[in-house]
């Protein structure tokens, strides 16, 4: 049998998943380290018994309710199997060969391989030197052919944000025509009240459309669902070309139940970024450049010695994620984690040079 697989999928690299090791401390996931609620549990329990069954395909109930609580029309919501499904589904509908897609990097791994498997091209802008978004730079890189553009907001994997009137003039200087898609997974670990809400600034326009997801704050990383608010052209195009049955009857009722106890699971949110800020100022005082951050990890930017400190930390059971030659990415787990991550990061000065 001859060749059947698309020739140019042989220079693609896969995404690239945390690692998970048997008895070692996994901060390499952005996952929340507790559990489910109980009532989110109970809830998946008893929506097994209908498993039979084929789910709501309209995902009815979670969008009605999404809209009721973001104060936007049903219309104006979309589900998915997580935010990264609904991100390609953004680029089907928006793309052809000929067009591209701006993202800066480095930004969310799952964006070049997206463009690249829906056909589209890429523009790649870096990050400016503080790890931040550079929208004048992004909105440069903008051509005839751009139909999306990607906005990471908090950044993953730097946990950068960029502030309110920076991204509202990026927003209004964006040429028609082009869909700027701000994807919010870490939304909720924002404390920095000079950073948007980007629901809340898409009122009104119709060139913006905002992602998020249960899989981080909501702690339901393993159920698949984020939802995505936009213009009504946009999510009825989403409709159009999603797997049917994308969201599972546990998920859309884990999430249903995970709104109802919002309150609980958003305060764990708050004690989280408290604990972010916490090591984030130990490792300052160690001397690791670290920028702020307003999600739920840390970035340390070191570069081409980000192999080593990998090794150094799995060594010592402790799976953080690498980014060769960039830097390592580490997810804010609960205090006993985070001590050990500290106490590494401690001993790899002792070994090595100052850290930047």
């Amino acid at each position: 049998m001859g060749r059947v697989i698309r020739a140019d999928l042989d220079q693609l690299p896969s995404y690239v998943p945390g690692r998970s090791i048997p008895g070692a401390v996994k901060l390499a996931s952005n996952e929340v380290a507790a559990a489910p609620l109980p009532s989110v549990i109970a809830a998946i329990a008893e929506a097994a018994a209908g498993a039979n069954r084929y789910p709501d395909n309209s995902v009815t109930a979670l969008r009605a309710r999404l809209a009721a609580q973001l104060d936007v029309p049903t219309s104006q919501v979309a589900t998915g199997p997580g935010s990264v499904a609904l991100c390609e589904h953004l680029v089907r509908i928006t793309c052809g060969p000929a067009n591209e897609v701006v993202f800066a990097w480095r930004s969310f791994e799952a964006y070049p391989i997206i463009t690249h498997v829906t056909g589209a091209h890429r523009r790649l802008v870096p990050l400016r030197g503080d790890h931040t978004h550079d929208l004048p730079a992004m909105l440069a890189a903008i051509t005839s052919q751009t139909r999306l553009v990607f906005v990471c907001n908090p950044n993953n994997p730097t946990g950068t944000a960029v502030p309110r009137a920076e991204l509202v003039a990026f927003l209004d200087a964006v040429p028609d025509g082009v869909l700027i898609v701000l994807d919010e997974a870490y939304h909720e670990f924002v404390t920095d009240p000079a950073v948007a809400d980007g629901v809340a600034l898409s009122r009104g326009r119709d060139n913006l459309a905002v992602l998020r997801t249960f899989s981080k704050a909501y702690r339901l990383a393993g159920l698949r669902v984020g939802y995505c608010v936009g213009p009504e052209p946009v999510i009825t195009a989403l409709h159009k070309v999603a797997v049917p049955f994308g969201v599972t009857t546990l998920a859309q009722a884990a999430a249903l139940a995970s709104l109802d106890a919002a309150d609980e699971l958003l305060a764990h949110c708050k004690d989280v970024a408290a604990e972010r800020d916490r090591v984030r100022g130990e490792l300052l005082a160690m001397g690791y450049a670290v920028p702020e951050s307003q999600s739920n990890f840390v970035w340390l930017p070191l570069g081409n010695r980000s192999a080593a400190f990998n090794e150094h930390c799995l060594a010592r059971k402790i799976v953080i994620r690498p980014f060769a030659g960039d830097g390592i990415r580490v997810t804010i787990g609960d205090p006993a984690e985070n001590e050990a991550f500290l106490a590494a990061a401690r001993d790899w000065l002792k070994t090595a040079q100052p850290p930047m």
